[in-house]
């Protein structure tokens, strides 16, 4: 087994993949974003189940985890956008820890709203 790679352990590798990831974890909510636009043509009966179905802890939670992808995935964006158009390459670490803890903060204020 070989060595771990230095890279893989700094911080802003860390905020790439995380920034990737999140934007596979939106990709995998897109269906059942579909799913309830597709019922709603269906008839009210159907979305009506459907959203009901949305009403439980596990899904609000859940729900929970998808703005923190969210926020995570744009403010990440965002960082990226700044390091690749501005002379920002000192401040990267900051800038990558910040966006992470902004996105957490926005993910439990939410939680704590719905739930």
């Amino acid at each position: 087994m070989s060595a771990p790679r230095s890279y893989c352990r700094n911080a802003l590798w860390i905020a790439a993949m995380v920034h990737r990831i999140s934007g596979l974890g939106l990709a995998a909510f897109l269906p059942f974003h579909f799913l309830a636009l597709g019922l709603s043509l269906q008839g009210a009966s159907e979305l009506d189940g459907f959203l009901h179905w949305t009403d439980t802890p596990v899904v609000k939670i859940a729900e929970g985890g998808l703005v923190f992808l969210l926020a995570v995935h744009f403010l990440g964006g965002l960082r990226v956008l700044f390091v690749e158009n501005f002379d920002w390459r000192v401040n990267q670490l900051r800038l990558a820890s910040a966006a992470g803890a902004t996105a957490a903060v926005i993910a439990f204020a939410f939680l704590v709203r719905v739930l």
